[in-house]
């Protein structure tokens, strides 16, 4: 830490970004005693604000160039297609609710393993995330789930329900604070609206805005919201100047500048590593930061598949977003996700899965198949409503490649991917194929992935991490195993960017557990105070 007094700063820490890393750090800093301050880019959303259906993009997407101010983006690579949250609360807004723990493989990874027993230092903080953000084994069973059972049981592999982050409670009925002795706000049971990944619009999903960054604004957090930070530069004698911009739109924003003496990264890949990017080719900003930043980006390995069934009969979006899995061996699952009835905004990006790792392969099989079966393509494309005649298919694996992110030469240029080690990404995954063709027998449905992945066999993550990973020195990473960037006292970078090795999992759990820990390490104000003042 430096040297200068702490009252000679705006704020101890400036946090940037409200997701799962920048919400618990913001809460664990202020019951340490800590002046904080959150800045988000995206808006602070109310259940009104929320879209009904994603048909509505205006209230869904996040494309402010166009005057779209969401809560969900999509940012196209060369080498993968990457699915975000924005808003306060950041991806809690938008992920489906599910929190496992990785298996034993994710901490022994050689990636990181050297730097701390990861398996037993994060237990304690894993059962901490859970209980914080209310998570439960799902207790629904919906006819999309039998249909994931009667897969399983098939193919004799292992049927299981997450622990999901829901308020179950009795269907629509608001109660009191059921999860921290009052100090959080009412909550409603679940009416299993299936609506959990547009924003819930019925007070149910554990987001972030109901646990940690609402209590921790009831201590003291200061939190902005539509404000965008665009550098953070050193200061004369420790500390930095922090420089945004806030507001709606680019007319009405206006420059504000805050200084702290310490700042954390909280943004996730695109944000965070972005950002550090730019900070790095900037003099004035970062420049010390190791050459390893936008390093070792890795996704779960997925692939994302709809099964569009032809049958009218049974409504198949009731339910939570994801409510059962398959696990198809130590290293790959499967989930069924879903989006609420009405929301058929993403067949207009779809086009028949088909497997294959060459594009003029894969392309004639799709017209192949069109061809074979031109009725049923018709009749899936115009699905009265996709989300109640559909099984959204996740799969996930935890094969470890990994991408580069750099910056284009041209100045402003946004962030494009390179492949770094492994094997490229792909969207054609033979069990991923299989699993889905059996689903598809039983809804009488056809396989359906993005245009992206069927034409240019790119696959899709809403998991994108890595970018500023941990080492035991600047050669080798970009932060220490405490979250500590190298070459700069008082930084740190707590987000998806920070995980080190593939967890194969969904991983807001991961995150929130590792900040968790992270905060941990990090002493009172009053401590840190009074042993300056012996020094």
């Amino acid at each position: 830490m430096s040297a200068a007094p702490s009252d000679s700063f705006d704020y101890d820490y400036i946090i940037i970004g409200s997701g799962f890393g920048g919400s618990v750090s913001a809460l664990r800093l202020v019951e340490k005693g800590y002046r904080v301050l959150v800045l988000e880019k995206g808006r602070e959303l109310k259940a009104k604000d929320f879209p009904k259906s994603n048909w509505n993009l205006k209230k869904w997407l996040w494309m402010p160039s166009i005057g779209f101010r969401g809560l969900f983006q999509m940012r196209f690579f060369r080498h993968v297609t990457v699915l975000a949250g924005v808003g306060v609360g950041g991806g809690s807004l938008v992920y489906a609710n599910t929190l496992p723990i990785p298996k034993r493989g994710f901490f022994e990874s050689p990636s990181w393993a050297h730097l701390a027993d990861w398996e037993r230092e994060l237990r304690p903080h894993y059962a901490t995330a859970r209980r914080m953000l209310g998570a439960v084994p799902n207790p629904t069973f919906t006819p999309v789930d039998r249909i994931i059972k009667q897969v399983a049981e098939e193919t004799d592999r292992p049927f299981d329900k997450p622990h999901v982050a829901v308020y179950f409670g009795e269907p629509g009925k608001t109660v009191p604070d059921p999860y921290f002795d009052g100090e959080g706000p009412d909550r409603t049971g679940c009416n299993l609206c299936g609506g959990c990944m547009l924003g819930c619009r019925h007070n149910s999903k554990n987001t972030l805005d109901k646990n940690y960054l609402y209590l921790a604004r009831k201590r003291g957090l200061d939190l902005h919201a539509d404000t965008e930070v665009k550098g953070v530069e050193p200061l004369a004698g420790g500390g930095y100047r922090v420089v945004a911009r806030h507001g709606h739109t680019r007319l009405r924003r206006r420059k504000r500048t805050f200084t702290a003496r310490n700042v954390i990264f909280s943004a996730g890949v695109l944000g965070s590593v972005e950002l550090l990017l730019k900070l790095k080719k900037d003099p004035k900003g970062l420049p010390r930061l190791s050459d390893r930043l936008g390093s070792k980006i890795r996704t779960n390995s997925e692939s994302l598949i709809g099964v569009i069934g032809q049958q009218r009969k049974h409504d198949l979006s009731r339910g939570i977003a994801i409510g059962s899995i398959i696990q198809t061996d130590e290293h790959s699952h499967l989930e069924p996700v879903r989006y609420p009835a009405g929301s058929g905004f993403f067949r207009t990006l779809m086009a028949p899965h088909v497997a294959g790792e060459n594009s003029a392969v894969r392309l004639a099989r799709m017209v192949g198949t069109v061809a074979r079966h031109p009725i049923r393509t018709l009749r899936a494309a115009a699905v009265p409503d996709m989300a109640k005649y559909s099984i959204i298919l996740l799969y996930m694996r935890s094969t470890d490649g990994t991408l580069r992110f750099r910056l284009g030469k041209l100045a402003g240029k946004r962030m494009g991917s390179g492949l770094e080690s492994g094997a490229k990404p792909t969207a054609s995954i033979p069990e991923a194929t299989e699993l889905a063709r059996r689903i598809s027998d039983k809804i009488d449905g056809d396989p359906y992935s993005l245009i992206t992945e069927t034409a240019l066999n790119i696959p899709t993550t809403a998991h994108i991490l890595g970018g500023c990973c941990m080492g035991d020195s600047a050669e080798n990473g970009v932060i220490d195993h405490k979250h500590r960037v190298f070459g700069y006292e008082g930084l740190y970078v707590i987000d998806g960017s920070s995980i080190s090795a593939n967890p194969g999992v969904n991983p807001s759990l991961t995150i929130t557990a590792l900040a968790e820990r992270a905060m941990s390490l990090i002493p009172t104000k009053a401590a840190l105070e009074a042993s300056r003042s012996e020094s």
